[in-house]
């Protein structure tokens, strides 16, 4: 027996007890359940772009936290060798200036061994010297004095016995007196001729008395004379020496040297004077070749200008003469230009401008107009909509027919300098179609 499903009770319809499905909720839940996929899908996308993005900037950071440290590296290595280079340069220089300052040293203590050894031989030379003259008037006094006492011997005069010690005793105290004169820096020609006017006297009364004197004998009177003249004479130079010295009188070697040392520094000083004046001659003549070269090159640019610019020229002759120049100036042209041209850059003229103007025009509605074709935006972004067959099957799937609810900021909007080539290529796309 069959039971058939009880539709109607009491002129009522039955409500059945099994569920009934509402297509449209059912899209509304496969709607969301759809779009909560997809938020998860894309916070998925999201984190693991970041977690991506992270990663990347973490190695980039390590990459170059990396080349940093092998800069500073390579920096460090480099302050370091030039630390080095810098440290032994220093130490060359020291060591440089120590062997300079060694040889100087060196040099000074040479020249002063050497002078100190110039100035004992100095000292040891002038006191031979002195020895010597003071000997040689010794011995001379010896070998006239007992000449004398024998001449002037007179047992009835006993008193003429000091005769000797008369005369030579003057030629030795005017000895002395020449000698204080050089030191206390007064004139000894007196004293000198005072020695040698008693040192003659001396020498004549020996010489007679060995001309006269049987007892004394020619030969006596003879060397008497010349130890009388000597022994004076020779003290008498000595001392002249020794002033010359203190006056600072030039000998006749350092008269010498000087003048050897003045020709040397005339031939270098007419040296310099023959070269200093070759220098100037030879900046004479390049002077002379620049300024020459300075007047052609004026001149042929007169010229040029004066064939290719007559309208310009004239005002630039007449601003030349009318300041007193030689010749047009590059500022005198460049005002003769502004004057005639309107224009203050030199060269350009109005033809020239217009033509600079429009090549600028065309460069520049080159440069804004419309790209059309495969590499326009519009059509990289936006596609023609495009008629669907009839029969064809629905494409969307799983939501029972129902398109999914759109809402905004669910697509990326377009920047703002690509809305604007995309209405400009609408635009030119509508221009386009309107003509065709």
């Amino acid at each position: 027996m069959t039971v058939s499903a009880i539709k109607q009770a009491n002129g009522k319809p039955m409500v059945s007890s099994e569920p009934r499905f509402d297509p449209v909720a059912l899209a509304e839940a496969e709607a969301i359940r759809k779009r909560a996929e997809a938020e998860a899908e894309a916070i998925r996308i999201e984190a693991e772009g970041k977690a991506e993005a992270e990663r990347l900037r973490a190695a980039e950071e390590a990459e170059k936290q990396r080349l940093a440290n092998e800069r500073a590296a390579m920096r460090l290595e480099k302050d370091k060798v030039s630390h080095d280079a810098f440290v032994a340069k220093k130490n060359t220089e020291i060591a440089r200036s120590n062997a300079e300052t060694s040889e100087i040293a060196k040099t000074n203590a040479d020249k002063a061994a050497l002078e100190a050894r110039r100035l004992a031989e100095q000292k040891r030379t002038e006191r031979l010297w002195k020895s010597g003259a003071r000997g040689i008037y010794a011995i001379g006094l010896v070998i006239a004095a007992p000449v004398q006492f024998m001449h002037f011997w007179d047992p009835k005069r006993p008193f003429l016995v000091a005769a000797p010690g008369l005369l030579e005793g003057l030629a030795l105290a005017l000895a002395f007196g020449a000698a204080w004169a050089v030191a206390h820096r007064r004139d000894a020609l007196p004293y000198r001729i005072g020695i040698m006017l008693g040192a003659v006297i001396a020498a004549a009364v020996n010489l007679y008395g060995g001309f006269t004197d049987k007892a004394i004998g020619l030969n006596a009177g003879l060397i008497g004379a010349i130890a009388s003249i000597g022994g004076p004479v020779v003290l008498m130079v000595y001392e002249r020496g020794i002033a010359q010295k203190a006056d600072g009188m030039p000998s006749r070697r350092e008269k010498r040297a000087a003048a050897k040392d003045a020709a040397a520094e005339a031939a270098a000083a007419a040296e310099a004077a023959a070269a200093k004046a070759e220098a100037e001659n030879r900046s004479r003549i390049a002077a002379e070749a620049a300024e020459a070269r300075a007047r052609a090159e004026q001149a042929q640019r007169d010229e040029d200008r004066q064939l290719h610019h007559p309208e310009v020229w004239k005002v630039a002759d007449s601003i030349r003469s009318a300041r007193g120049c030689q010749h047009v100036t590059e500022q005198i042209w460049g005002e003769a230009w502004h004057r005639v041209t309107g224009f203050r850059q030199v060269g350009v003229t109005p033809d020239i401008d217009a033509q600079s103007r429009a090549a600028e025009a065309r460069a520049t509605t080159a440069a804004q107009a419309p790209v059309l074709g495969s590499l326009s935006l519009i059509d990289s972004q936006i596609k023609r909509r495009q008629k669907k067959d009839s029969d064809a099957p629905d494409g969307r799937r799983n939501n029972g027919g129902t398109p999914p609810v759109r809402r905004p900021g669910d697509t990326q909007p377009y920047s703002q300098g690509a809305r604007r080539q995309i209405g400009r290529e609408r635009a030119a796309r509508t221009a386009v179609e309107s003509t065709d």
